[in-house]
């Protein structure tokens, strides 16, 4: 039987088991113009809490009782479509889904020769992308300056601090625990972390870390936290909004410090995107990537979780930070 994941329940605060649902279908028959694809690989991201729910978006939300997308890295089992054959190995949008039949059209192929296959769904794809994507044309760093990255040991933040140091930046990195701190340091290369949860006065942490200031602030979880980094910020100062995981389970809406005055006073830009703003821009940022990733100039690091049926716990860990950089349910 084909097993299948469904969205059972819109979340309250913060998803639970019994927001997802397993079912068996048959395994579908390829028609003219279709390849039978396997799921190998499963992207889970914190963006996906937001299509849980029934809002407005730069997204569709997901439909109650049909299959839950996310990235995913599949075998074709079988082609009846000329550009794909038996064998081959392709990344895209799809169900959770044991096996399922596609067109084609949004589908791109990979290579396993040149990189893990898991790779594409992070250094190689999507997180790259957005970690390249927003440091570069929003955050703009320049040779001497200071970027702090949030959620910096998540799949985004690793790479968002290693493109800083390829551009010869100082970057601090703000993480969960000491041990992911020593990881931003030992394996990543950045200059300084910052324990949030040992932490008593984040403001004068940042400011110890950052002693000339922050130029770039990556943002990738949002809430006080970032209420910190924002009073380290200089004049001149960017700030990206890439991420808001810290407030993604919230049932009310937060309040705090008010951003207007800083970004006057500053004359700060601070900017949200998301990574589809960039898409006729991709094979730029493909080409860089691939090019340090050759050069040994980025490192990455991936949390696999084994197992089909572990994809919903692996996505709710997410929340409890038990990942160290992307984290990917290998089928």
């Amino acid at each position: 039987m084909n097993k299948t994941i469904l969205l059972n329940n819109r979340p309250n605060g913060k998803p639970q088991e019994s927001d997802f649902k397993f079912t068996n279908e048959d395994t579908p028959e390829v028609t003219s113009g279709e390849v039978l694809l396997k799921t190998r690989y499963v992207s889970v991201d914190p963006y996906m809490r937001g299509r849980m729910s029934d809002a407005d978006s730069y997204v569709e939300p997901f439909q109650l009782q049909k299959p839950i997308n996310s990235g995913i890295i599949a075998e074709v089992i079988e082609s009846k479509n000329d550009s794909f054959s038996k064998g081959d190995f392709v990344s895209g949008m799809l169900d959770w889904k044991e096996y399922q039949t596609n067109n084609g059209n949004e589908l791109l192929k990979v290579d396993a020769d040149k990189a893990p296959l898991s790779a594409y769904l992070g250094i190689l794809g999507m997180t790259g992308l957005t970690a390249y994507f927003g440091l570069t044309k929003i955050g703009n760093p320049q040779k001497g300056e200071t970027i702090v990255v949030s959620g910096a040991a998540g799949a985004v933040g690793t790479i968002v601090g290693q493109i800083g140091k390829i551009l010869s930046c100082r970057v601090v990195g703000i993480a969960g625990t000491d041990e992911k701190g020593e990881m931003l340091k030992s394996k990543f290369g950045f200059d300084a972390a910052i324990n949030y949860n040992t932490t008593e006065d984040m403001t004068k942490a940042i400011a110890d870390a950052a002693p000339n200031g922050v130029d770039v602030y990556y943002d990738n979880v949002g809430g006080t936290i970032s209420d910190s980094v924002h009073a380290n910020i200089n004049r001149f100062g960017r700030i990206v909004v890439c991420g808001a995981i810290s407030l993604y389970n919230s049932t009310s809406i937060p309040t705090g410090p008010r951003v207007e005055p800083f970004l006057i006073k500053k004359s700060v830009l601070m900017q949200g995107f998301i990574i589809g703003n960039y898409a006729d821009k991709f094979p730029e940022g493909m080409d860089k990537l691939s090019q340090w990733l050759k050069a040994e100039k980025l490192n990455f690091s991936e949390t696999i979780v084994e197992g089909f049926d572990n994809i919903p716990n692996a996505f709710l860990d997410l929340f409890e930070g038990k990942n160290k950089g992307k984290m990917i349910v290998k089928v």
